[in-house]
């Protein structure tokens, strides 16, 4: 009852803030807190009610004790989860999905797209609360199931969008409070932030264990020089985190876009390409002494763990965005009077889909809900990576073939979902979960 409530508040909200009253009296951003603070506020009520049914429950008379649960593998969503994932898909139909075409296209985010998904609140889910923000506990298996569902709409547009939460996130996770207290801000501001990650090296098998680019320490603070490619927001980003080799350590290094000796060249890529990519290049840039992420405890392999989660989820939603746009297709494409799913060839072929796409979701909610809990979770995610980065690239393929010809052209979205899932076996990190 209280999320039917919820929901139709928020929706009313949501339908006022983009009316025409309110673009005229300038009522939008008051009425977009409005739905913010309404969403927030559901999740508290909702979380209150259920506590109360679950005392309620336990102090009913039982001929015997409940079976313990703890320790078993148990991925259910809670209902706030389940909220969030409904209202981002939502978004991505309705909204993500109508932009992708042209976004692909043009290779450049629509004019507005960064502006207008403010309005989902992502910036303020990814501040903790008592700086402002909205997140009450680090929870990476939410934040698959947000990369989920927006890359169901478009996997470039949700990089895109996820790309400035994930510097965010590391931020919260490995910064110190200095530097908390300086860049977390701008995430609470009326204009989105545009930063990412800087891991990515253009050399042949790339290994991120062995990175090129180096960091040193001088008087005033760190000099850092190297290249990293397929960095977002051709070159517009106020900020970037650049991983770099550093007393024999892999360490990020908080590095301003705009600071002198960084330069960004375009290099369009095979897919991401409304993410205008580029490579970014590092000349001895100066840097403060509050560039270095987060003290000696920073653990670096799993920062690389939770990107590679990160990219998995992406890869997750393409893959059942595919799978949807599929199923009708082949129900009513006919061949010889008859449906195509009537050939045993595409039925199983769209069947293996369906079974090799839940099989990824499963292993990356679990290495992610081991991440959350404070477990290792290094194997899991390891094996989860293996796994989506064949599977992504095998379910993108059979897309294009289940459409014949129509999968060869622009007309339909598959060729578009084939390149972009080929980058989750090229790339190593450049997100955070």
């Amino acid at each position: 009852m209280a999320k039917d409530i919820q929901g139709l508040g928020l929706g009313l909200a949501v339908r006022f803030s983009g009316s025409e009253f309110a673009r005229k009296y300038k009522l939008r951003r008051p009425a977009e807190k409005l739905a913010y603070a309404g969403t927030k506020k559901g999740f508290e009520v909702i979380g209150q009610m259920v506590a109360k049914k679950k005392a309620k429950k336990s102090e009913d008379p039982k001929m015997l004790p409940e079976p313990s649960t703890a320790g078993l593998f148990d991925l259910t969503l809670s209902e706030e989860q389940q909220m969030i994932k409904d209202t981002v898909r939502s978004y991505a139909e309705e909204v993500v999905r109508g932009l992708a075409h042209d976004a692909n296209e043009d290779m450049k985010l629509p004019e507005t797209y960064l502006q207008d998904i403010m309005d989902l609140g992502l910036n303020y889910f990814s501040v903790p609360e008592s700086m402002g923000g909205a997140a009450q506990s680090y929870s990476p298996t939410t934040n698959a199931i947000i990369a989920e569902e927006l890359a169901w709409g478009d996997f470039s547009l949700a990089y895109a969008t996820l790309a400035p939460v994930a510097v965010a996130n590391a931020i919260v996770k490995w910064g110190n409070q200095k530097q908390k207290e300086k860049y977390l801000p701008e995430y609470l501001a009326e204009t989105p932030v545009k930063a990412a990650i800087a891991v990515q090296e253009p050399a042949p098998l790339f290994d991120p264990a062995k990175l090129s680019a180096k960091a040193k320490k001088t008087k005033a603070g760190y000099t850092i020089s190297g290249v990293k490619s397929l960095v977002p927001f051709g070159g517009e980003a106020s900020m970037y985190l650049v991983a770099a080799r550093y007393k024999r350590r892999n360490r990020l290094f908080i590095v301003p876009g705009d600071a002198p000796g960084v330069q960004w060249q375009a290099a369009p890529a095979m897919g991401l390409r409304a993410t205008a990519t580029g490579t970014l290049t590092l000349d001895k840039v100066l840097l403060g002494p509050d560039a270095l992420l987060g003290d000696d405890s920073f653990n670096f392999e799993a920062f690389m763990d939770l990107g590679q989660l990160h990219w998995c989820a992406l890869a997750i939603g393409a893959c059942q965005a595919a799978l949807d746009y599929l199923i009708p297709y082949v129900n009513e494409r006919e061949a010889f009077g008859e449906p195509i799913s009537h050939r045993q060839a595409v039925a199983f072929m769209v069947a293996n889909i369906g079974i090799e796409l839940e099989s990824m979701r499963l292993m990356v909610w679990r290495a992610a809900a081991l991440a959350e809990a404070g477990k290792p979770f290094h194997r899991e995610a390891y094996l989860a990576h293996i796994l989506c980065s064949e599977k992504a690239m095998e379910i993108g393929t059979n897309a294009v073939q289940l459409l014949g010809g129509h999968g060869f052209t622009k007309e339909h979205p598959a060729e578009r979902w084939y390149r972009d899932l080929r980058v989750l076996a090229c790339v190593n990190g450049g997100m955070h979960l």
